[in-house]
């Protein structure tokens, strides 16, 4: 288009930031930035919010501000890219602080914006600006699709409202393996892990096939409230392929650590040895910390050796073992 001297308007570069965002390319961002302020192109604003998304796509929140700043019209896209970027950024202060300003802008939120914003919630504990968003999807009638649905569930959840947060859940007609698997990570961090196990059991029976992230957040979950039996069998069916995938080294991490915290440290030193994967730091760390718990010296030594040859410019490991 260039080498046939067609020059480029409005239409054109939208796609061509689209792509950059896809791609996370700053470097060619900026060139083309340059193009739209040359050829007097920057007060479009589906231009201005396709820029705003590729700076907020590669990380750029300053230049991603900027840009907003200088926008003289802003609409429910601009606003809700701003909030994203800063969600993603994991700035949720700013992303909670931007979601106001647009309501008081007069700016009308749209699904994508609340999933956003709900996310900003959960991760900030922002509790009353969750139940605000809650009840404004209710007061308008909006229906809690599964990406809708699965953000308000997560954010009751991270903010340890078990019962609003199952509750959302059960009023949601749609539902997938990502929703069931918010609701045990959820029941898990709150050491709820018996009631994580629960819903576990009745994800299977309403026929949503387990993933590899349920299965590392039900073992996670039995962690969290120390059910090393009910553990065992949820391994022992994953290693016996029940779930139709093979048990990652994430697996093995979780079933190693709650042996290890339990005081099972041959059944969980057997289980490193045995285990298909090299183990890792955090495997050998969390093995090291339950060994010093029950004060098994030659396990410690063992796993701090281990760690030291991980990290042979550490020493730490070693001489604390001693």
């Amino acid at each position: 288009m260039h080498y046939n001297s067609i020059l480029p308007n409005n239409y054109t570069f939208p796609f061509l930031f689209k792509s950059l965002s896809d791609c996370r390319d700053y470097l060619k961002c900026q060139c083309v930035h340059a193009h739209v302020i040359r050829l007097g192109h920057l007060n479009d604003i589906y231009v201005q919010n396709s820029l705003l998304d590729v700076y907020a796509s590669c990380g750029y929140m300053g230049l991603c501000r900027e840009v907003f700043d200088e926008m003289s019209d802003r609409d429910v896209v601009s606003w809700t890219v701003l909030i994203m970027g800063y969600r993603n950024a994991k700035n949720y202060a700013d992303a909670l602080i931007a979601f106001e300003k647009m309501h008081y802008a007069g700016v009308v939120p749209n699904r994508v914006t609340m999933v956003n914003a709900l996310g900003a919630c959960g991760s900030f504990r922002a509790i009353e600006m969750g139940v605000w968003i809650h009840d404004f999807i209710s007061r308008n009638g909006w229906d809690l699709d599964v990406i809708l649905g699965t953000s308000l569930v997560e954010m009751y959840l991270k903010c340890g409202r078990i019962d609003e947060g199952l509750n959302a859940f059960r009023s949601m007609k749609e539902k997938n393996v990502f929703t069931w698997n918010v609701v045990i990570q959820g029941l898990g961090f709150a050491k709820s892990g018996q009631e994580a196990v629960w819903w576990f059991n009745r994800m299977e029976e309403e026929g949503f096939e387990a993933d590899e992230v349920t299965l590392a957040n039900v073992l996670n979950a039995c962690i969290h409230s120390g059910l090393v039996d009910v553990g065992r069998q949820i391994f022992s069916s994953l290693i016996n392929g029940s779930y139709g995938f093979s048990p990652s080294v994430k697996h093995y991490a979780c079933m190693i650590d709650l042996l290890t915290r339990a005081g099972c440290l041959d059944e969980a030193f057997k289980l490193i040895k045995e285990m298909p994967f090299e183990p890792s730091k955090s495997i050998w760390g969390s093995f090291l910390t339950g060994c010093r718990a029950c004060g098994n010296l030659e396990l410690s030594e063992l796993a701090a050796k281990k760690l030291a040859e991980l990290e042979s410019d550490n020493g730490t490991y070693f001489v604390s073992s001693i």
